[in-house]
């Protein structure tokens, strides 16, 4: 996924109001964390562009699977760490005050017993009273079947079409999408990706941060609409 994409992903989400989420997450951070330092750890980081507005205020690590989305996110965003790893099994040998997961990755590890492991590597990465933010993709209950979806991007010299079906198979949401890329003296591209995304419900994820010995709750109103988020404070 965003192999060749990884250097349109801004261009795609330009609509994403990074700083207003990142300002909506700074005050959950100050209401729940208990932990005394400020060592952040964003899981699922993309281009980094959450973490260009948490740099100023926290010592800040960006981690993502995708090598070519960590390259972007280090030409972005400067006086941040940035890793490549696997969110359900990444060890960086130490332990943060935050740890973020946001604009539902956290579905990309797509099975429940998966999601189990993310947790726990999670907990595991987390200071005794640290904070854990994670804003979750959809349940089978809210997620949009059959609904056809499109987003575009139009630059002086670049213009991105995004279209995609979606539909269920098991516990997985699957988004076939094609995207149109059009750049000034270019020849246009045409990209096919599928994303699989596992649609967990709210009392399961809830009782999988619960073992992982974290203090847990779900927000319904969150920073999406219909995605709502997780906190847990770490025991």
């Amino acid at each position: 996924m965003y192999k060749e994409l990884a250097q349109y992903y801004d261009l795609i989400y330009h609509w994403k109001d990074y700083k207003v989420e990142s300002s909506t997450i700074k005050d959950l951070i100050k209401k729940y964390k208990k932990s005394g330092g400020e060592n952040l750890l964003d899981v699922g980081c993309g281009t980094g562009m959450h973490l260009k507005y948490f740099k100023h205020d926290f010592s800040c690590t960006g981690i993502d699977i995708n090598k070519e989305m960590v390259e972007v996110a280090k030409s972005k965003v400067a006086d941040v760490n940035f890793e490549q790893g696997d969110m359900i099994d990444f060890n960086l040998k130490t332990e943060f005050d935050v740890i973020l997961c946001l604009f539902s990755s956290i579905g990309y590890v797509k099975s429940y017993d998966n999601l189990e492991k993310t947790i726990m590597n999670f907990a595991s990465h987390l200071k005794k009273g640290g904070v854990l933010i994670v804003e979750p993709w959809f349940t089978k209950s809210t997620y949009w079947v059959g609904v056809p979806g499109m987003t575009t991007y139009n630059g002086e010299d670049v213009k991105i079409a995004r279209l995609n079906t979606t539909k269920i198979e098991g516990d997985l949401s699957v988004m076939e999408m094609h995207y149109l890329i059009a750049e000034r003296n270019e020849d246009i591209k045409h990209f096919v990706d599928i994303h699989e995304l596992g649609l967990f419900e709210i009392d399961k994820t809830l009782e999988y941060m619960e073992k992982a010995n974290f203090k847990s709750e779900f927000l319904k109103d969150g920073l999406m609409k219909e995605r709502g988020l997780f906190i847990g404070v770490k025991l």
